[in-house]
């Protein structure tokens, strides 16, 4: 299923695929803020580490298969496969965007 994701999430995701942390941050504000799982990561260095720590050892790849408008966020819906217990795991990802970039990004199961 192909869907219509705006840029910086479409470029996230791709390079999630890829377990490319480099790609991964790229779409993100310097000051970004990232919540999984109620953990708050703020800016660019300790998403890094986020992804660093407990993304990429596990080979966790997100495949979005729904995306809705809500409350002037946009969200994503679908498993993550990979080395975990569990998996995949279903996921809601809540982005907000400003200025072509992702601003905030809050994940929960």
């Amino acid at each position: 299923m192909s869907l219509d994701l705006p840029s910086p999430l479409a470029d996230y995701v791709e390079a999630n695929a890829r377990l490319d942390v480099d790609g991964m941050l790229k779409p993100f504000q310097h000051d970004a803020v990232v919540i999984d799982n109620g953990k708050r990561f703020e800016g660019r260095p300790a998403i890094r580490q986020l992804l660093e720590d407990e993304v990429i050892p596990v080979k966790a790849i997100f495949m979005p298969d729904s995306v809705r408008q809500e409350g002037g966020a946009v969200v994503v819906e679908g498993p993550a496969h990979g080395q975990f217990p569990g998996s995949p795991l279903r996921f809601i990802y809540r982005f907000r965007l400003t200025s072509g970039a992702i601003e905030t990004l809050e994940i929960t199961v």
